[in-house]
């Protein structure tokens, strides 16, 4: 049996940070959260438009957990061993937020260089590069707020993460909804053609995220080697020779708190790869009522607008919440709190199944914006105290292969079940996923959480 790895004194002799510098670190993520949500809320309808069925879309968006799956943890690994003028994890998240902005302008213009290969290939290749993007600017975030924070802070740090990510999420959710009511950019296209507000909003994306990137480069520094060793009393020469093989040894040697946090993290995002992949079909069928093969209407068009709308309902509630969470946790605990807000976003997710009208929906979307803003802070927090300061970078890393595996099982099992036992309807796909949500809500009492204040 493989022996779990003992928790460390991290961070507790690290010096309290002020207020303004937690926040500076973590405005970053508000520009790759923006850039998600962007990705979240129209991507299904653009490979749609390139000629996708809906039964397919789930082994397009196989592609974001696969690449996550084989990404994260070597840029955590490298991370961990990375010091240069930049810093530690910096440089990490600078390369692949200009590599993420350079997608999100190819994305939407995919009909343009769809000569060589049919357009939805092309469209699901430009969705590949802003996913390996995503994950190479996304991981070294996590492992910088738990490298800065004293344990006294980490709650907070990860919150004020979450708060910073609704705030971008929100921005791009409701980008593409602005530009064709507020600004008169069309939000209808020909066939294989996205539309102009899409367009636009994946342009601004982009430059909100490399913008947002800039901001916590130059505003954080990061503890030195030295620092670091000083602060969490290991050997700063720590990490273990062996290359990338020493992955799978800290696989194998995970702590019991990320086991068992591994399957409450399965059931949650087997649910959010679900919402994602079918919401803005769901709603289309289901809510506007328009066809399933439908990609064309101006019904079609205002269901991928609400979509992002919705989307963006969440992501601000979440953004709310995530300030209320350290308190909250701090009453309760970690896992009650956890367990409390996975609740929410069961009950509203399947509330959708039961909605009436467009605006029903922004009711369920609070459910889902409570777990989302949990999802985000707490199963990190709990985590964070049982790694040793020196595999930080590469074991929030393989902790991701609990976020990327359950989206890939969710693509590969939704895909038939959506087909043949949904007959395409989509909003079966939405209930089972807000049926998986109340499963994590269980399993997250058996977490050991040794470091909670509770």
């Amino acid at each position: 049996m493989a022996q779990s790895v003992p928790p460390s004194n991290i961070s507790d002799s690290k010096p309290l940070l002020s207020t303004r510098s937690i926040w500076n670190m973590s405005v970053g993520f508000l520009g790759i959260q923006a850039g998600f949500a962007l990705q979240n809320g129209n991507a299904s309808s653009i490979l749609q438009r390139y000629g996708a069925d809906v039964h397919e879309l789930p082994n397009f968006w196989l592609v974001a957990p696969i690449i996550g799956m084989i990404v994260q943890p070597i840029i955590g690994y490298y991370s961990d061993r990375t010091w240069n003028r930049w810093g530690r994890r910096k440089p990490f998240f600078l390369a692949g937020a200009i590599a993420a902005c350079f997608g999100m302008m190819l994305m939407p213009n995919a009909g343009m260089l769809g000569a060589a290969l049919p357009l939805v290939l092309m469209g699901a290749g430009m969705l590949m590069i802003m996913d390996a993007s995503f994950n190479v600017a996304m991981e070294p975030f996590r492992a910088l707020v738990a490298d800065k924070l004293s344990t006294q802070q980490r709650t907070l740090g990860f919150s004020v993460q979450t708060c910073l990510i609704g705030i971008g999420a929100v921005l791009g959710s409701w980008l593409p909804w602005f530009l064709a009511k507020k600004a008169g950019v069309a939000d209808t296209a020909p066939e294989g053609i996205v539309p102009e507000n899409v367009k636009w909003s994946f342009y601004f994306g982009g430059m909100l995220l490399l913008a947002a990137i800039l901001w916590t480069v130059f505003t954080t520094k990061e503890y030195s080697p030295e620092e670091q060793a000083r602060y969490s009393g290991e050997s700063e020469t720590g990490a273990e020779k062996g290359g990338l093989m020493v992955i799978f040894k800290d696989l194998a040697t995970m702590p019991t708190a990320m086991r068992q946090l591994g399957l409450v993290q399965f059931f949650s995002w087997f649910a959010l790869f679900s919402m994602w992949v079918f919401t803005s079909p769901a709603i289309a069928h289901h809510v506007y009522g328009c066809a399933i093969d439908d990609t064309k209407s101006q019904a079609f068009a205002d269901a991928g607008n609400w979509t992002g709308i919705i989307f963006g309902v969440y992501n601000g509630v979440s953004a709310i919440f995530a300030l209320c969470l350290p308190y909250i946790a701090q009453r309760i605990g970690r896992k009650k709190t956890h367990s409390w807000a996975l609740l929410c976003g069961g009950l509203g997710l399947i509330s959708i199944y039961f909605a009436t009208s467009p605006n029903f929906l922004i009711f369920s979307m609070v459910g889902v914006g409570i777990a989302w803003a949990s999802i985000l802070a707490m199963p990190y927090a709990m985590l964070a105290g049982s790694i040793p300061a020196h595999k930080m970078g590469v074991y929030m890393g393989i902790f991701n292969l609990f976020i990327t595996i359950p989206q890939i099982v969710s693509g590969i099992v939704n895909r038939p079940i959506v087909k043949y036992l949904y007959g395409n309807n989509a909003i079966w796909a939405i209930v089972m996923g807000g049926v998986f949500f109340l499963l994590a809500a269980v399993a997250v009492r058996f977490v050991e959480d040794k470091d909670d204040v509770v």
